[in-house]
Parts: structure tokens; C-alpha cells; sequence
């Protein structure tokens, strides 16, 4: 059975009689069925009998469907009730919209709305770059998807998507300070996403693509890059390349290898593959392969066709030309990454790769290897889970990325910025420090998005893309 998890947490509401005995059998029914026991809370007491909450992470939807059987099968014991806490954090969505200030006088009314808003309006109109300083543009990111590649589950649609894009706000204002507003398009025609978000461009200082499928993002983030005023930044893409690349600073700072010359296998030709690649070149990294599906991506290929990121990978990568599937091509690798599918790398796979081999298998919910397989194989192994050592997760990089953006109003996030970004989150961990599972903070480090607040929004002015002097000392609470 797989690692129970809070993402398949329920909550029990039994009710029995209060007698001796009865909460072990409770426990122990749950322990034989594998679940793992969160909390017992008491509800109340009413004639002789007690309700409990008990909190049971199971490893599935239909473990936790066999644990609430087995608890049915103890005499005198009445399951009451079973909720599932996901859904229940969900009820209702996840974000609200509040108020900064009160409105309780006729007074605070004329002000905040008609006569006096009036005004301000007029300002912006004669000034227009004043709506940063005098509407929420100033501190507000659109999250945009159109539902076509959403987490593992592929193409969902922009109602389903909804969940994820919530989620995604919240991380931007818990960790960054960030007001986001998740926005998702009942369109997946690529002309019409990219006319949609220019259209909402005057409302927000910034611009999240997420779960976009590709090579579509690809185009939608670089058209409109090219044509809006603030910065639009692709998560999926570029945020995954700043952490793994600030994971792998430290992994090689760890083991003594330098960026010039490592070797490096990207397992994943889709739009994070391909910006991991794209930053890791841009770092110093002289030797990237990349392989799909069919192995070893280069120019000999000819069933690439007019795919523009395998042109692009083929033409700019795998210098030396190696060829075959990933198990061929990755002897001799310092490095894996896989951002593809589960358990396509083997062990025998990790035994053929040179000595203190770096192993980050990102593939979620799975990895593209079970890191208790390849513990004693790799020196170091990230993934993207957190119930593992050395989580790889954006919300280390798009946080603190955005709040560095916005202070500075950055019209843009270039290369310098992402590799400041990765410096940042790489250099929170003092090289005293470092362990074969510990090369990347946690995601609950409150150091982490200060950090690289300050680093972006610094490049941000010396590169030239900044439009004004950051006043906050970028410190997240």
C-alpha cells in the first residue's frame, strides 16, 4: 500500500457508549486497516454517549472507504457521519475579497465611491501610470488557465481548473504578500487566450499562466510578453526551472562538481523540460540531453517534424549527437531530471550514471522512480513530492518572484531575474548546512520569498526593466 496522506484525510464522527475499552478497538480497527490517525477530538456527551471526530489519513479514496467499513463492523459503535477534509476546505472556494477599509459613514461613502472617486478617476486618465499607485494593480496577479494541462490530470476544462488556480492564490498571498485572482478561460484557442488577457492586462501588475498545455503556452507567454506592459511569467515553465536549478547549485556545491562540467539528462521534452533546459544552458551548463517518448532528441531525428520546441531542443542541445532511449542515453550523466511519467528510470539506470549521481524525479503524484529504490543507488534525490527529502515546488520561486516584480514594477522577467531567483533560494541554506537531503529550503522557510524579492527586484533595476525604486525591505511575514 502506498504512504497515507492529508490529501486523503477523512474525518469520523462516531457515537457509542462511554464504556472501557471501546476507543482501542476504535484505534486499533483503524491501525489493522493501514489508516494512519490524524486526531481524536471529543464533540460533546449526551445521555451516556460520546461523539468523536476522529482524523484518519488513508492512502486512497477507497482505503479510506475500507477503514470506515471496518470501524462499522465493531458492536455498539455508530459511524455517524464521514466528510472529507479536501472537499471541505473546498466548500464555498478557498480565497474571498476584502475590504482594506471600513465604509461606515456617509463620510467613508463619498470618498470610496461617488462624489469623490470621481477624481481620482480624472487622475488616472490624465496619468495612467498612476492606476498602479491608486487601484490594487499595484499589488494584484491574474493566475490564467485554460484548463488543457492541468496538474497530472491533463485536460479538465476551466471549471475544474478552478480549484487550482484558488490554490494558487492563496500560496501568492500567504507566502508573498500577493493579492492573486485565479481567471479561467472557457477557451483553448490560442488567439482568442492571448486577445482575453490583453484585454485584462489594465487590471493587473502582473500576468501567472498556469496549467497550459504545451507548445501553446510557449507561444501565449512569448506573444504576450511581447505586446502587455507588465511582466507575464508561465509557472509551469519557468518556475520549475528556477528551483531545479537552484537544487542543483546546491546538490553540486554538496559534492564538489562545478556547472560548467557536468552532463545533465532531461527526461520531458514539454514546456518545463524545455525552460529547465533553456536555464540551466543560461547557468553555465555546457551538456544537456534531452529525451522524450523516443528517446535522445537530436538533429538526426526525423520524426520531430515542425514540433517547435524539439526543433529548438534538437538544434540547441546534445552537442554530441547521443542517440538511443533514456536507459542509453543517461550512462555516464551526472545528472537526471525527469519532469515525464512514472517508473520509466530504473535502477540499473541510476547504477550506469557517473559516481554521486543527482537524481531529481519531479513527475507528480508519482516519480519517474520510487525514491526508496533509488536511495542507496544516487547520492542525491529530490522530487516534487513532501513526503520526500528535497522537495522541488514553485511556491519557492513565484511568491517572492512576483513581490520583487511588482515593488519595482518590472515590465518584465528576463534570464538575469530567474537566475538571481534561483541564487536567492539556493543561498538561504548556509553551505555549512547542506545534506544529501537538505540542497532545497522548505517551502515553509519564511526566509525564502524576502530573499528572492530583494534579488529580483535588485537585477530588475540593474538590468534595466524596473520602472521605479523598491521602498519595502521585502520582508514576508
Amino acid at each position: 500500500m502506498s504512504q497515507q496522506s492529508p490529501s486523503y484525510a477523512i474525518t469520523v464522527r462516531l457515537r457509542y457508549r462511554d464504556q472501557p475499552g471501546l476507543l482501542g478497538r476504535i484505534t486499533t480497527a483503524i491501525g489493522e486497516a493501514e489508516g494512519f490517525i490524524g486526531a481524536v477530538d471529543i464533540v460533546g456527551v449526551t445521555d451516556g454517549q460520546i461523539s468523536r471526530d476522529i482524523t484518519i489519513n488513508a492512502s486512497n479514496v477507497e482505503h479510506g472507504q475500507r477503514i470506515v467499513a471496518q470501524l462499522k463492523k465493531i458492536d455498539g459503535i455508530q459511524v455517524v457521519n464521514v466528510s472529507d477534509r479536501v472537499f471541505l476546505m473546498h466548500l464555498g472556494g478557498k480565497i474571498e475579497v476584502n475590504s482594506k477599509t471600513p465604509i461606515k459613514t456617509r463620510d467613508d461613502l463619498s470618498m470610496a465611491y461617488t462624489p469623490g472617486v470621481a477624481r481620482v478617476c480624472m487622475s488616472i486618465h490624465d496619468d495612467p501610470d498612476s492606476s498602479f499607485a491608486l487601484t490594487i494593480r499595484k499589488n494584484t496577479v491574474a493566475v490564467v488557465s485554460d484548463g488543457s494541462a492541468v496538474l497530472g490530470l491533463g485536460n479538465i476544462g476551466p471549471r475544474a481548473a478552478m480549484p487550482v488556480m484558488e490554490g494558487k492564490a492563496m500560496l501568492f498571498k500567504e507566502f508573498g504578500g500577493v493579492d492573486a485572482f485565479p481567471i479561467c478561460l472557457d477557451t483553448q484557442d490560442t488567439e482568442e487566450i492571448i486577445e482575453t488577457v490583453r484585454r485584462l492586462a489594465p487590471t493587473f501588475g502582473g500576468i501567472n499562466l498556469e496549467d497550459i498545455s504545451a507548445p501553446r503556452c510557449i507561444e501565449i507567454e512569448e506573444r504576450l510578453e511581447r505586446e502587455l506592459e507588465i511582466p507575464v511569467f508561465h509557472d509551469d515553465q519557468h518556475g520549475t526551472a528556477i528551483v531545479v536549478l537552484a537544487g542543483l547549485k546546491n546538490s553540486l556545491r554538496l559534492i564538489g562538481k562545478e556547472m560548467s562540467s557536468v552532463r545533465v539528462l532531461i527526461n520531458g521534452s514539454g514546456a518545463a523540460g524545455t525552460a529547465i533546459a533553456k536555464l540551466l544552458m543560461c547557468s553555465g551548463v555546457k551538456n544537456v540531453i534531452v529525451c522524450d517518448s523516443r528517446g535522445a532528441i537530436n538533429q538526426q531525428r526525423t520524426d520531430i517534424g515542425d514540433n517547435p520546441i524539439k526543433v529548438w531542443l534538437a538544434a540547441n542541445t546534445n552537442r554530441e549527437g547521443v542517440a538511443g532511449s533514456l536507459s542509453q542515453a543517461i550512462r555516464g550523466q551526472d545528472v537526471f531530471v525527469g519532469v515525464s511519467v512514472a517508473d520509466v528510470l530504473k535502477v540499473e539506470d541510476i547504477d550506469s550514471m557517473a559516481d554521486d549521481a543527482v537524481v531529481f524525479a519531479l513527475a507528480n503524484p508519482d516519480p519517474e522512480i520510487n525514491p526508496m529504490l533509488a536511495e542507496n543507488h544516487a547520492r542525491i534525490i529530490a522530487t516534487g513530492r513532501s513526503d520526500f527529502p528535497n522537495q522541488i515546488n514553485n511556491v519557492l520561486c513565484f511568491p517572492g518572484l512576483f513581490r520583487g516584480v511588482l515593488d519595482v514594477r518590472a515590465s518584465a522577467i528576463n534570464n538575469e531575474m530567474k537566475l538571481a531567483a534561483a541564487d536567492a533560494i539556493a543561498d538561504v541554506i548556509d553551505p555549512e548546512n547542506l545534506t544529501d537531503h537538505y540542497v532545497i529550503p522548505s517551502v515553509f522557510d519564511r526566509r525564502v520569498a524576502g530573499e528572492v524579492a530583494k534579488a529580483v527586484a535588485e537585477v530588475a533595476l540593474a538590468t534595466g526593466v524596473a520602472r521605479r525604486k523598491a521602498k519595502a525591505a521585502f520582508q514576508v511575514v
